[in-house]
Formats: structure tokens, C-alpha cells, sequence
């Protein structure tokens, strides 16, 4: 899912005026041409990427946010509070995990190229290695505004709004949350954070993909964007409004059952290691 998101993203840069193809026919194609571990490119970067980044911005909005709750003398924050939570979470995990957002991206857009202009990377260190070696260390940073306000939008979308779904859904389904909140409405909260996650981080995603992937002209070796605003802007006029939400589609089917697992799991670990080390 997430490799046809990139695809369908880059589509548009590569292929102007043309419709993109939807992620089915995109990963269809690409198994009848390379066979079924094509669609696994940059696999190891998507591992590290979420052991760096996921682990960050999760880690770090549930510190922010039990502090913010210490703050407020126990009571529960309101969402404001946990808006400016998720988006320092977000905002911080990003500038330590871009590097391996910049090496999954171009792993995964590299086959999009011409036969001549592929850099053909082995693996995540082999691009990360190579980008900092052939373009400088900055160039692990490509992409980085983009890539925090869309770890802004992620975080908003994913944890502050799943920590406020609890609470309406648990007010919904008449549950007490004594003991923290029952199955159902971990899956309800979650079902609403899933949806909430794709749609407000979606045009963050779409940028930041585009300057990542970016690569100077063979002939005037100037990049195609000039930053975040050039990138939006030409989005724009090229692609209309709908082009900021150009693979949603696979975004949304990437996001979607991701947020969920994510979050239906870390309710049962938090309580299992707290539990354990009797921290209730």
C-alpha cells in the first residue's frame, strides 16, 4: 500500500496531464513485470523508519500528554491541549526519523526512472550512504518542512483524535473507562483516528514525497521545486486541488488499517508493562 501511495504521488511529477492509475493496477503491474517482491521495495526502510519515527512520536505525545494531564491536577486535557501534544510529538520525531523517510521514498521511486538515471540501491544503508556521499548529508534532510508539518497533521489526526473519539465513543456506548477504555471502543476511537489521520495528513504527504524524490536536471541541474510553497503552488496549477490528494485511495488503505493496529495494540501493551511493573 504504501509503495503504490508513492507511486501514485509521483505520477503526476513524472507524467503530467495524465490520470494517475489506481494502486491495484499499479501493484498488479508491477508483479506481472518484476514478480510479487516488487512490490516489498524498501521494506527495510519502512522497518526502520517506523522503529525511529513511530516509535518517537507515540513514546512522546503520551509523555506530553500525561504532563499536560499533571498540569491540569488530573483532569482530563481538552483537545487543544492534546492538538499542541500531538503536533510537538510529531514535529520532533520527524527531524530524527526524516533520513529514513528520504531512503524508503527513493527505494521505493527508484524503478520510476529511467533505465539511465537509476541509482539501483541494495538496501535502506545503501541509500542512505549513497544520498549522503553523491548529494551531501543535507540531502538526508530533503523534504523535512513538508515532513513535519505532515507529522504534525499525522499525529493530530492519529493520537489527538483517537484520545477524543475515546471519550465521545466511550460516552456513546455508555462505557465507564474505569479500567481504561473496553474493546469496542478502541475500535470505534480507532476506526474515527484512521480516517481522521489519512485525511488531514494527506497533502503533507503528496509534498513531501514530491521534494524527496526530486532530482537536479540532467542539463541545468536546477531541482524542479524550489520548497514547500513552489511545490504546493505548482501542484496547484498543474493538478488542481483534487492533485493534493492525488492516491488517497492507497493513503487511506495504508493509514487506515495502520492506525488501528497501532493504537488497539498500545492500549493492551501500556496496561500489560504497567501491570507488570506496577505502575497503576
Amino acid at each position: 500500500m504504501d509503495l503504490a501511495k508513492v507511486r501514485m504521488q509521483l505520477f503526476g511529477q513524472l507524467n503530467p496531464g495524465k490520470k494517475a492509475p489506481g494502486f491495484g493496477t499499479i501493484l498488479t503491474n508491477m508483479v506481472k513485470s518484476d514478480g510479487i517482491m516488487s512490490v516489498y521495495q524498501g521494506v527495510d526502510a519502512a522497518i526502520g523508519r517506523q522503529m525511529v519515527y513511530g516509535t518517537a512520536r507515540i513514546g512522546l505525545h503520551r509523555a506530553f500528554s500525561d504532563k499536560l494531564k499533571e498540569m491540569n491536577d488530573g483532569k482530563p486535557i481538552n483537545f487543544g491541549m492534546k492538538t499542541i501534544s500531538g503536533m510537538a510529538s510529531g514535529s520532533i520525531a520527524v527531524c530524527i526519523g526524516t533520513p529514513f523517510d528520504i531512503a524508503l521514498v527513493r527505494l521505493q521511486s527508484d524503478s520510476m526512472a529511467p533505465v539511465a538515471e537509476r541509482k539501483n540501491y541494495g538496501n535502506v544503508f545503501n541509500a542512505l550512504t549513497r544520498t549522503a556521499k553523491e548529494e551531501g548529508v543535507g540531502a538526508l534532510y530533503k523534504g523535512l518542512a513538508p515532513n513535519i508539518l505532515r507529522g504534525m497533521a499525522m499525529n493530530v489526526g492519529m493520537l489527538a483524535c483517537y484520545d477524543q473519539a475515546k471519550e465521545t465513543v466511550g460516552k456513546l456506548l455508555g462505557d465507564p473507562m474505569t479500567d481504561g477504555p473496553a474493546l469496542t471502543t478502541q475500535i470505534g476511537a480507532s476506526c474515527v483516528a484512521g480516517f481522521t489521520a489519512a485525511l488531514f495528513s494527506m497533502p503533507f504527504d503528496l509534498i513531501k514525497s514530491r521534494l524527496m524524490a526530486q532530482k537536479p536536471d540532467p542539463t541545468t541541474g536546477k531541482m524542479q521545486y524550489g520548497g514547500v510553497a513552489d511545490c504546493a503552488m505548482q501542484i496547484f496549477k498543474k493538478e488542481g486541488p483534487i492533485g493534493f490528494f492525488g492516491g488517497f485511495s492507497a493513503y487511506y488503505g495504508r493509514c487506515a488499517p495502520h492506525a488501528m493496529i497501532i493504537l488497539l495494540s498500545i492500549e493492551s501493551i501500556t496496561k500489560g508493562y504497567r501491570n507488570v511493573l506496577g505502575l497503576n
